[in-house]
């Protein structure tokens, strides 16, 4: 069985964490005889590549974790129960949330629906299914991640969790969609200077950037972004037309020059994170090593 998640640690700390949620890619045999959808299809909620994309941080300092189930067989980005009661052919237990935002979507915690709007499933499951998931898949992914936020809080007096996705490169319903769109729950899940210095960098790096539009940031940003408590969270996604092909999911021509253009980001994020993190009101000054 493959494990839920990898870790990769660097040879020297730092006060940065990197989360790749959704870029896991490992579909259980069962599940893929299960759904209605091919294997093209299944996919395209996943966030392709964006483990390697970040694959330079530890480099840099910074843990990396990477979720190895998909999204569409179980959501780290959201509560461990958020489930859509519809699916399922027997009664969900009472500490089920069956009702956000969310789950109405069709996007709960095991979901209905890829990205793209088509149902994954032609028959209801089992609560027994979704609790395997669960307690397979997303309590391993969160005790770790929790763990490294408590670790690097603990050795240097803060932490700044940089939580990484992907995006459809499609035009919105409004406007184009930018290069990138960063989220800090609109500024409740870290301090202005770390969106503003991370929207610099990339801007300076050549990418067009937008915040909290349409993305402000998921579970993980909303959760364990507390900057009075010395945790700050950052969302980043990216548009995947700038390193792959969305139709067929590879890695385009640009996909090299595209990760070293990240890389960049990660090592000026990196540096800076210290006098960043110090600059909060809220957060504890910075441990010396």
């Amino acid at each position: 069985m493959t494990e839920a998640f990898a870790l990769i640690r660097p040879a020297a700390p730092g006060p940065v964490v990197l989360a790749s949620p959704h870029s896991g890619r490992h579909y259980p045999a069962s599940f893929l005889a299960a759904t209605r959808l091919d294997g093209t299809a299944i996919r395209r909620s996943e966030d392709s590549f964006v483990d390697e994309i970040f694959g330079d941080g530890p480099a840099f300092g910074a843990p990396l974790l990477a979720a190895n189930f998909p999204r569409a067989w179980c959501d780290a980005n959201r509560e461990a129960w958020e489930l859509d009661p519809g699916m399922f052919a027997d009664i969900l237990p009472d500490y089920v949330n069956t009702t956000s935002q969310r789950v109405a979507a069709g996007l709960g915690t095991v979901p209905r629906i890829v990205g793209t709007g088509e149902p994954i499933y032609g028959e209801k499951l089992r609560f027994a299914e979704a609790h395997a998931r669960v307690t397979g898949c997303w309590q391993p992914f969160h005790a770790a991640l929790h763990g490294l936020i408590e670790e690097t809080r603990t050795r240097f007096g803060a932490c700044l969790l940089i939580d990484c996705h992907s995006m459809p490169s499609a035009a919105g319903r409004n406007h184009a969609r930018p290069d990138v769109v960063l989220g800090d729950a609109h500024g409740t899940s870290c301090a202005a200077a770390v969106t503003e210095f991370a929207q610099s960098t990339l801007g300076r790096l050549g990418l067009n950037v937008r915040r909290n539009d349409p993305y402000a940031g998921g579970y993980i940003t909303r959760h364990y972004g507390r900057p009075q408590t010395g945790v700050q969270v950052i969302q980043i996604e990216l548009a995947r037309g700038l390193y792959m092909n969305e139709r067929n999911f590879t890695r385009s021509a640009a996909f090299a020059d595209f990760r070293m253009t990240i890389r960049e980001f990660l090592a000026a994020m990196i540096a800076a994170a210290p006098g960043l993190l110090a600059s909060d009101p809220f957060a504890v000054p910075i441990a010396a090593e």
